[in-house]
């Protein structure tokens, strides 16, 4: 687990549980009807953009992994967060906005987006340092 030891820095923020949109995408629902049922999980838009990566739709995954990434986003600021600060990878309800980031840092370097790509890698280690890698990005 990831130490997040500095103490004049802002606590971590650990998002609540989106329980019933992942209680659908593990029990097999098509994510695109789980997104349009729960447009407001970063988990359903992450997952719908990792699997257009997956079937080399770039471009589509591109809008799916900005669309979970500002859900995400939306959660995190009602949560407190004010734009920096620790997001652990180790609390699993921060998952899908981390996913959503880490798809859209594939997708913007798939499409020669690199200003974008790097900005997604930075703020994935500003959340937590192990993200990147723990989502196949390396660190």
């Amino acid at each position: 687990m990831t130490s997040f030891g500095d103490l004049l820095g802002p606590p971590p923020v650990l998002l609540d549980l989106d329980e019933e949109p992942e209680s659908q995408l593990t029990s097999g629902r098509p994510a695109v009807e789980v997104a349009a049922d729960f447009p407001t999980s970063s988990l359903a838009w992450g997952t719908l953009a990792e699997a257009a990566l997956d079937d080399e739709q770039v471009v589509t995954a591109y809008a799916y992994a900005r669309t979970g990434y500002h859900r995400g986003l939306d959660q995190l600021r009602r949560q407190g967060w004010r734009g920096f600060g620790p997001v652990p990878y180790s609390h699993e309800n921060n998952r899908g906005f981390l996913r959503a980031v880490a798809a859209l840092a594939r997708a913007a370097k798939a499409i020669g987006e690199e200003d974008e790509y790097l900005r997604c890698l930075d703020l994935l280690n500003d959340c937590d340092p192990e993200a990147a890698g723990e989502l196949g990005l390396g660190g």
